[in-house]
């Protein structure tokens, strides 16, 4: 290998893009073979996992085409919660265990069907129990899912209670001892769940927000 392979090898190992011929000559000694020493450098690096190829008119070396699938990575996508959902999450979080017509309450808006569906399908909320009252309606809460999706320790790490108030998801006339819950007991006017309760999920998620919220 020639010394102007060596520093055209250098240069473009260190540059932060392709570098045209003419940014070689500024670099290199005056009168340097440059376009002897690239062919020199493409030959020598033909067939290895790394290649020098010309891009644009400039040249740079790039992982061989054969070995592209190497650098791709699959990653999956969060789905992006709509308004609805991240007020109702909120309004779980803090008033576990919760019914449906409680979350209504607080938000001041009927709560579409789907924008719970897609919190449980996200595994975000579950399914806790059925509330000892007329209709035995069932209750929902976090689970662990929500904790490691947010990065929480627990529920105590949540912002506190004065801050989601200002922000309208905590009821205004909560006792003053309010404390956060613990997702993993029943309430004392908790039943468990029976047999079948599994939730069925509906596409519908995304109709409050259609309607303005």
């Amino acid at each position: 290998m020639t010394d102007t392979e060596r520093e055209i090898e250098a240069l473009l190992f260190a540059a932060a893009g392709p570098l045209s011929e003419k940014d070689l000559a500024r670099r290199l000694p005056e009168g340097a073979d440059i376009v002897g020493a690239l062919a020199g450098l493409a030959q020598r690096y033909e067939g290895h996992g790394v290649v020098l190829a010309q891009v644009a008119g400039r040249w740079r070396f790039q992982t061989a085409e054969d070995l592209a699938w190497l650098m791709t990575e699959e990653r999956e996508e969060p789905r992006k919660l709509s308004r609805a959902a991240q007020e109702t999450l909120a309004i779980i979080a803090y008033h576990q265990p919760v019914t449906r017509a409680e979350i209504e309450a607080v938000r001041g808006v009927q709560a579409s069907r789907g924008t719970l569906d897609v919190l449980l399908e996200l595994g975000l909320v579950r399914m806790r129990g059925r509330r000892r009252t007329p209709g035995r309606p069932v209750t929902f809460g976090t689970t662990e899912g929500f904790l490691e999706h947010y990065g929480l320790g627990g529920l105590a790490d949540l912002p506190g209670a004065a801050e989601m108030k200002a922000a309208g998801l905590l009821s205004m006339d909560l006792s003053a001892d309010f404390a956060l819950p613990d997702p993993s007991a029943l309430a004392a006017d908790e039943d468990p769940l029976d047999e079948g309760d599994a939730p069925q999920f509906h596409t519908d998620f995304l109709a409050e927000d259609e309607t303005g919220r």
